[in-house]
């Protein structure tokens, strides 16, 4: 499992990687520049969730009496057993009715109620009570057991928990697996909690039709239900990201805040949607209207990376996808984003993953045997 705050293999220099991806420029310097600032419906938020395989895994309905507590532990523990094939596990929760306190070792405890979803990115242990103070004593035997048994199906949809009083809560566990490595931007820039509260106006929002159509799914079992109750649990959580987006704090960081950013989200825009032209900084602040040195200081702010550090890390993840799930030869690969020379691409995937192209598919090739 490769936690979200985990960058061990993107462990490099900028200034390699600001030379890597200016030598790939260079190499792919024949392409056709873009034929204007404006986009042709180019998408990066959906761009990097199909590049990171967002999979749901995991959905089922917890109903709690007064006094209740659940914990959870490191997604790592319990990710091979919900999908063995995901890098990365995400948990979210749905707080149908009630309220409570959500909190992760190291972190102030959350209060949550009905209308809020809680989204935990970084696979971190936490725990869900119906009042502050202690998390129940905490059995990894029995949770293993109850995550076996949920997964094969040997458990209903609706578990119940607590000491039987009052007052009651309702809340759906959702989990999600995607890939981490070798970029994931969305979810390595995100808090360790996030708690998204859902418009009060009836029931007329997206989120909320989305998650009535994946509970009415759930407890009326019919053929295909789990395949369509698990891709409708990935539209939740791509509308939660929307809606997180949407209420950002104007001061707020991250891959999400840069492409909320007029100038910023026009430069993420171009380069998810040219990928492989031979983009230079110069460039990218004219289109901008910006000067280098003022993109290059808000790009690095709100993102994370310098403008050609990030291209370089988003060429490699559309690398990694395509060597995992295609049978283009490596030089190929190489070409789809910008690498005329096979040589150039797999010193720069190596440098930047950690591993040679090759390696990379087998690794991948390996873990879809499971």
């Amino acid at each position: 499992m490769v936690q979200a705050h985990d960058h061990t293999s993107l462990s490099l220099a900028a200034s390699s990687m600001v030379l890597d991806a200016e030598r790939s420029a260079d190499a792919s310097a024949t392409m056709q520049p873009p034929t204007a600032c404006a986009t042709h419906g180019t998408d990066p938020l959906s761009d990097v969730l199909r590049a990171v395989k967002l999979t749901g895994a995991l959905f089922f309905l917890v109903d709690a009496s007064f006094p209740w507590g659940v914990e959870v532990p490191r997604a790592e523990a319990f990710s091979s057993i919900i999908l063995p094939r995901a890098q990365h596990i995400v948990s979210y929760h749905i707080i149908l009715k009630g309220a409570g306190w959500a909190s992760i070792p190291g972190v102030a405890s959350t209060w949550f109620e009905a209308g809020d979803v809680l989204v935990l990115p970084h696979g971190d242990p936490y725990s869900m009570l119906s009042e502050p103070g202690q998390p129940p004593e905490f059995d990894i035997e029995a949770t293993m057991n109850f995550f076996r048994d949920m997964a094969e199906g040997r458990l209903p949809f609706v578990t119940k928990e607590g000491g039987g009083g009052e007052p009651r809560s309702e809340f759906v566990c959702g989990f999600l697996g995607c890939d981490m490595q070798p970029f994931n931007p969305v979810l390595s820039t995100l808090p360790p909690l996030l708690r998204i509260k859902r418009p009060r106006n009836g029931r007329e929002d997206l989120l909320s039709r989305l998650i009535d159509l994946t509970l009415a799914e759930a407890r009326r079992p019919r053929l295909g239900g789990e395949s369509i109750r698990l891709r409708l649990s990935e539209l939740v959580f791509v509308e939660v990201m929307r809606r997180y987006l949407e209420t950002l704090p104007a001061r707020e960081t991250g891959w999400l805040s840069g492409l909320r950013d007029p100038s910023i989200g026009k430069v993420l825009v171009m380069l998810h949607e040219q990928p492989a032209y031979s983009w230079t900084l110069n460039e990218l602040a004219s289109r901008a209207c910006m000067s280098r040195a003022a993109l290059a200081a808000r790009f690095t702010q709100l993102v994370g990376h310098a403008p050609m550090q990030y291209l370089t890390l988003w060429r490699m993840q559309i690398a990694a996808r395509l060597l995992a799930d295609s049978s283009m030869k490596v030089a190929a690969v190489g070409r789809e984003i910008g690498y005329e020379s096979e040589a150039a691409f797999s010193r720069a995937f190596k440098r930047t993953v950690g591993v040679s192209p090759a390696v990379s598919r087998g690794r991948a090739a390996e873990s879809s045997r499971f």
